[in-house]
């Protein structure tokens, strides 16, 4: 880019100064975070003010805003280079249509409203995902298959999605693969989820699979009466080895040695093939041993943990899940998983949170900004935007025309077709 090493000092977010104050002048609990006024559960009514959003709600600024638009073009960049064609959902459906299929588990995550046109009651969608499902046996039922579809959009939640967060807007970019049911397929989408965060730049990335449906169907299998189950599915949750052999009785040591089965997938995988499962839980169970072997095949490097006993908060899922974390951190990156579309159609999906992961990475830098005096030469100005710089058209010329300049954050002054830096 024409003269960037001239104006180093501007490169890292240049007129982010400005949007710096913008920050510093939002007066306390008016961000919509967990401190705000209502989060905190004020009986009295405080002053209005402009500047006040509902909890879990923020304005979100520069340098932020940048980042998040251009990570979400390089996530839906790396979708597409995979033959995933974009498609955009709407924010609000009807109420029944949400809600059937996949987002029937969703319900008490949605927000609600009346349609004053039809009069019937509309939601505001928390995941994307049961949209695809809907339109994948509606609008593009007829495609061929595989179907594959990314999607980027904002989705509104009635309580945060993690204890360690507050935003309930939360962002969504991800891939949906329909049609084939196979290790195969489930290992492609999670692979492309790997290239994306690498793309982003986020490193260090464990991706923690399992088996949601394996335990409920090994306790039916085994004949673990159902007065039992709910007490022994809460010691496996908490991985309380004493507790399942209280509560395990024949399936004890089974339940035992799979809670041991936890762990890194080069170590666990062995362990898991080893087991003697009834014949239904063997299958479920290498379907996920399975996976993990196509995985590894196009990922190699990919760290990858098993956990064969993880069944809580999958709500619509049928396969083989995955979470993705960074090491070190506690908050999700993304889940995934296998599930059922709405005309029983088999389909597999990855979902990132863009808002996450652009936390962890450096703040997108700002363009060299180039402020255009009055007398400056429009070819020269789109020669520079061209090149990569922001030009900001200005309407004082001579030494008001600097003085400007640097107010705006400008790191150089274009007048007629004379650059002037101004680092």
């Amino acid at each position: 880019m024409g003269n960037t090493a001239r104006c180093g000092r501007w490169l890292t977010n240049p007129p982010d100064f400005v949007w710096e104050k913008a920050q510093k002048n939002t007066p306390a609990g008016m961000t919509g975070g967990a401190g705000s006024a209502i989060a905190r559960g004020m009986t009295d009514d405080p002053p209005f003010s402009p500047a006040l959003l509902p909890a879990g709600f923020v304005d979100l600024l520069t340098p932020d805003a940048r980042t998040e638009a251009r990570g979400v073009a390089t996530l839906m960049d790396v979708f597409a280079s995979h033959g995933y064609d974009s498609v955009r959902p709407p924010l609000m459906e009807f109420e029944e249509t949400y809600l059937a299929g996949a987002g029937v588990a969703l319900a008490e995550q949605c927000f609600r409203v009346m349609d004053p046109d039809t009069r019937r009651m509309m939601v505001l969608r928390p995941d994307i995902t049961p949209q695809i499902a809907r339109m994948a046996a509606t609008r593009v039922g007829g495609l061929p298959r595989p179907l594959r579809v990314s999607y980027a959009g904002t989705c509104v939640v009635v309580a945060p999605v993690a204890a360690e967060e507050s935003s309930r807007q939360i962002m969504q970019t991800g891939i949906e693969l329909i049609g084939p049911d196979s290790p195969e397929a489930d290992a492609e989408v999670m692979s492309i989820g790997a290239e994306a965060l690498m793309r982003l730049g986020v490193k260090d990335v464990s991706f923690d699979l399992t088996m949601p449906p394996f335990i409920p169907a090994l306790l039916e299998e085994a004949g673990v009466p159902a007065a039992h189950r709910p007490a022994l599915m809460r010691a496996l949750d908490r991985k309380d080895a004493a507790a399942v052999a209280q509560h395990g009785g024949a399936l004890a040591a089974t339940l035992i040695a799979l809670l041991d089965a936890t762990g890194a997938a080069e170590h666990t995988v062995a362990q898991l093939a080893e087991l003697t499962l009834p014949p239904k839980a063997r299958i479920i169970l290498d379907r996920l041993i399975d996976t993990v072997a196509a995985l590894r095949e196009i990922c190699p490097s990919l760290r990858m943990t098993v956990d064969p006993v993880e069944f809580r908060g999958w709500k619509y899922h049928t396969g083989v899940c995955v979470t993705l974390f960074a090491v070190g951190r506690s908050e999700e990156l993304g889940r995934g998983g296998r599930y059922i579309c709405n005309d029983n159609e088999p389909a597999c999906g990855l979902t990132l949170r863009p808002d996450v992961l652009f936390r962890m990475i450096p703040p997108t830098p700002a363009r060299v900004r180039v402020y255009l005096a009055a007398n400056a030469d429009r070819h020269e100005a789109a020669s520079l935007r061209e090149q990569g710089y922001a030009t900001v058209r200005g309407f004082a010329s001579g030494p008001q025309a600097e003085a400007e300049a640097r107010h705006l954050g400008c790191g150089i002054l274009l007048t007629g077709t004379q650059r002037v830096d101004l680092a």
